[in-house]
């Protein structure tokens, strides 16, 4: 169950990245309303990942939570906000995922 709560903890946390990303562009009530759902998440974010480490060491948790966060923000920028995917992003994206797995491989 705390994986589950780590996972979605880290979905938080691109979602806030991406409330941040639609902001951007916003004026007025709108920008107000993405500001407000990046608050949202970022607590969110927070809570879930606390409730995480009761069972999931930090030394784990925290990685995975940052690489969920990180992996999905680049997505997010290359799907939605049209940003360039080239090699070097998608292989440095890869080689972050292959570093948390092999964090977790290492934990006793």
């Amino acid at each position: 169950m705390h994986w589950i709560i780590l996972l979605l903890a880290g979905c938080c946390e691109f979602a806030f990245a991406f409330c941040l990303g639609k902001a951007r562009g916003a004026e007025g009530l709108l920008w107000w309303e993405w500001i407000g759902g990046f608050a949202f998440f970022y607590v969110a974010s927070a809570v879930l990942l606390a409730k995480a480490t009761e069972a999931i060491p930090i030394g784990t948790a925290y990685p995975v939570w940052t690489g969920i966060g990180a992996v999905g923000s680049v997505l997010i920028g290359i799907l939605v906000f049209r940003e360039p995917a080239t090699f070097w992003r998608i292989f440095f994206m890869t080689t972050l995922i292959a570093s948390i797995v092999g964090l977790k491989m290492c934990e006793r």
